[in-house]
């Protein structure tokens, strides 16, 4: 095969590549669901009242939480490096506990938008590994959240304590509804502790 011919075949490639790339980009956007709001993040949290441990209220169905059966709870702790440590952990559908750890990037000046890693130290570094994680909204004293991100595919109410007012659950659940969340395969979250 002559070199203009092979220069020839890798532009035909390329081509076709960035025109596939484009056609599955266009699917994809235009198979997403329509939103009425895009999700905004709160300007700034306080990362020393957010750290401690948090226990989930709800939260929409997702792929890595596909075997937490009740208990969910994150613990969070800065580490030296001011990013965040993250512990989750759950019981699982066999009764066992699972427990995951990562860490947290903020994004923004304000440390309200991170990206989470749950790679082993050394793979943190590749892009697509990390999640959104956006406070979209936080009480004054810190003992109730949501989170989110710009995509509406992750959702987590949390509180400081498994037992919640319901008012407030709804309270929140409405901000969820208001930034284009949908609703409507919400789990909440059964916790031993509860009466």
């Amino acid at each position: 095969m002559t070199k203009n011919k092979k220069i020839w075949l890798t532009a035909v490639a390329l081509t076709g590549l960035a025109v596939w790339v484009n056609v599955a980009q266009a699917k994809s956007s235009a198979m997403q669901t329509p939103t009425t709001a895009q999700p905004k993040a709160v300007d700034a949290i306080d990362v020393q009242k957010y750290l401690g441990t948090w226990y989930e209220v709800a939260r929409l169905p997702m792929y890595f939480q596909r075997n937490c059966a009740s208990d969910v709870q994150a613990e969070y702790s800065l580490n030296a490096d001011q990013t965040i440590q993250v512990k989750n952990q759950c019981i699982n559908t066999d009764g066992k506990l699972d427990v995951s750890e990562g860490v947290a990037y903020s994004q923004n000046d304000g440390n309200s938008q991170l990206k989470v890693s749950f790679l082993p130290k050394g793979l943190r570094w590749v892009p697509f590994s990390k999640g959104d994680y956006w406070v979209l909204r936080v009480d004054e004293d810190y003992q109730v959240a949501l989170v989110g991100g710009p995509s509406h595919r992750y959702l987590w109410l949390l509180s400081r304590t498994p037992d919640v007012d319901e008012a407030v659950i709804e309270d929140y659940l409405n901000t969820a509804k208001a930034q284009g969340y949908d609703l409507s395969t919400l789990i909440r979250t059964k916790h031993s502790a509860e009466k």
